[in-house]
């Protein structure tokens, strides 16, 4: 596949914003490649468009693949796999979210429910305690809301997005 400038431009801030979300920029890279590319991609093709080596290109395939970011499918007489991103962006920013809800958000509120649970026992002072119990909740309600609006139909989900902070109107005034 042959870059444009436009989309080399993509590609490399794509990277860059992969290392600020605490990804290597290769993979992110390599992710945007596949979500530009309007046909899967060969490990091969996506080392050449983008210069990379054979086995970072293959370490950061399994990375995107493991995140659910990227899937593989073949061609018949083809002995290759073909790579490709998820073409629907309401898909992508989901599976995006929910494995950051998995791999970070819901950790913290079970390790906060135990450092809470500890607290109770031992002589933490009475205003960490409220400290650290007002964060579990607080964190708690975010995670409840996202699990709700995750669990709404996509068009519904459409709909408020496209709401967004007009819904203020519907909610009663606060002084």
């Amino acid at each position: 596949m042959q870059l444009t400038a436009t989309m080399q431009d993509f590609i490399l801030h794509w990277g860059e914003m992969g290392t600020k979300w605490g990804v290597n920029r290769s993979v992110a890279q390599i992710h945007a490649l596949l979500h530009l590319s309007p046909k899967p991609m060969a490990a091969d093709e996506i080392c050449e468009a983008l210069n990379l080596a054979r086995s970072n290109v293959s370490n950061g395939l399994k990375e995107l693949q493991a995140w659910k970011l990227v899937s593989i499918s073949r061609d018949l007489g083809d002995r290759r796999d073909k790579f490709h991103s998820i073409r629907d962006m309401f898909d992508l920013a989901h599976v995006v979210i929910e494995g950051r809800r998995n791999r970070e958000f819901a950790p913290t509120i079970a390790a906060l429910e135990k450092v809470a649970a500890k607290a109770q026992d031992d002589a933490t002072p009475p205003q960490v305690k409220a400290r650290m119990a007002e964060t579990l909740e607080t964190m708690q309600m975010f995670d409840k809301w996202y699990m709700d609006v995750a669990r709404l139909p996509r068009g519904v989900q459409m709909a408020a997005l496209r709401l967004g902070g007009r819904i203020a109107r519907f909610l009663p005034k606060s002084n």
